[in-house]
């Protein structure tokens, strides 16, 4: 007798924690049929035909596509294999670098500490990082002089603070950028060291030039915080989310969900899995020193707020939705809407967006049509961007592909993960063009 109430408690608990299970992920992100939310189900599977081409034509070896709308997923399917040499199945729930993607969350993370009081858009950076007061810049008589303006937050923001990334080998600031080793620095007071023994590519507030100023950010969120950015980021905004599948170092327990990442080979014309040669050759190393940041996810020291997270395409497309619905997920709260609002405004003037260098991966020479808000790139003007899509609309890609959207007038999202490096390909057109078809109902007046 005691056996049969012990088996009938048992699956009395079992009955209860799986509907609370079930329960809490309809909750997270409910899914809805395609037409209930203005879309056609048969026009969505363009995604899907454009996503098994890719893979078809050898261009990438996995790629996973979602789309919401409303709140609602209408669209998330995997296609392809994780990785050139592992032939099993992409699974939904696969880890991906998403590099540069990490670079709105640290923009949250920061103006929850701006809607604290804990700092203020004018404010000099030199205020909460005094290492980074008296900079140098190159004037336009490619002589190194003290600039004549310290910067502020807003710069930093949104990439007039005057910073260089390192990317351009030819680029005289960029070969200090490269030289610096910055990525191996021990830890954010090391790194902060480092660049504040470079020299500005711009005065701040010049021009908009992409760079590593979203992680000084994220060491601001630090000092500000007193928490490291992976505790502050967990704390603050995964957790609240449940993010359960983001973060700098991957678990061991998750390891086996974490794919391979791949660079497009131009020389070969097809994509090859990454070595630590490529990370040597991209970066001009000339020894085998420690792979930068980006490259280890197993022994993380330097928490980079410009892209050092890993996650899923679920995980993202949450985000992305708390976002979308005004700072607000599953009841939590991690952002005022008024906030989120001043953020995908366009902080940028015209005469600011003079350069081609709009991002990570978004395979556009063309800023015509492109702003710049508080953590997100902004289209306002699809005419000139020459993309279907709707004006303030906001997004951000990954170098290694990925990239999502937000449409505030359509109420859409969309989330796309790949892993390759200097991919030649126009994902993000082709996926625009393949999802906005699918629409048979509008909000745009």
């Amino acid at each position: 007798m005691k056996n049969i109430q012990k088996t009938s408690l048992t699956k009395f608990i079992l009955t209860i924690f799986l509907c609370y299970s079930v329960n809490t992920l309809n909750a997270q992100l409910p899914y809805s049929s395609p037409e209930k939310q203005g879309f056609s189900s048969e026009r969505l599977e363009k995604i899907t035909e454009l996503s098994k081409n890719y893979i078809k034509e050898n261009r990438l070896p996995n790629i996973i596509n979602m789309v919401s709308r409303n709140g609602k997923i209408v669209y998330f399917k995997n296609f392809g294999y994780k990785g050139i040499e592992d032939k099993s199945t992409i699974k939904k729930n696969d880890l991906f670098r998403i590099y540069s993607m990490t670079k709105p969350i640290t923009a949250v993370a920061a103006m929850q500490l701006y809607e604290q009081g804990k700092f203020k858009l004018k404010d000099k950076v030199s205020k909460y990082i005094p290492e980074l007061k008296n900079l140098k810049v190159l004037n336009e008589n490619g002589v190194i002089v003290d600039v004549k303006n310290e910067m502020t937050m807003q710069q930093l923001f949104t990439h007039t603070a005057g910073f260089s990334y390192g990317f351009n080998n030819n680029d005289v600031i960029d070969k200090l950028y490269i030289k610096a080793k910055l990525w191996n620095s021990k830890n954010s007071d090391e790194f902060i060291s480092k660049v504040s023994k470079l020299p500005l590519k711009n005065e701040p507030g010049k021009v908009y030039h992409y760079s590593i100023a979203v992680d000084i950010t994220g060491v601001i969120v630090e000092r500000l915080s007193g928490l490291t950015l992976d505790e502050y980021f967990k704390k603050n905004i995964f957790e609240p989310l449940g993010m359960n599948d983001t973060f700098f170092e991957v678990p061991k327990a998750k390891r086996n969900r974490f794919i391979p990442n791949n660079f497009y080979n131009y020389k070969k014309g097809k994509p090859e899995t990454i070595t630590s040669e490529y990370w040597k050759n991209r970066w001009s190393y000339d020894t085998n020193e420690e792979s930068r940041v980006y490259d280890d996810y197993f022994n993380v020291k330097l928490y980079s707020g410009g892209g050092g997270l890993v996650s899923t395409a679920m995980d993202f497309m949450i985000f992305a939705e708390c976002i979308r619905n005004g700072g607000i997920f599953n009841k939590k709260r991690i952002l005022s809407p008024k906030t989120i609002n001043y953020m995908i405004k366009n902080h940028l003037n015209s005469s600011l967006v003079n350069e081609a260098n709009t991002g990570e991966n978004l395979n556009s020479n063309n800023t015509n049509g492109f702003g710049f808000g508080l953590g997100f790139g902004l289209i306002t003007n699809t005419q000139e961007s020459a993309i279907i899509g709707s004006e303030g609309e906001y997004f951000w890609g990954g170098a290694a592909g990925t990239v999502f959207w937000i449409d505030p007038v359509e109420e859409i999202i969309v989330v796309s993960m790949i892993q390759l490096m200097d991919s030649p390909w126009s994902l993000r057109e082709d996926l625009k063009i393949a999802t906005y078809q699918a629409l048979i109902e509008s909000f745009e007046n």
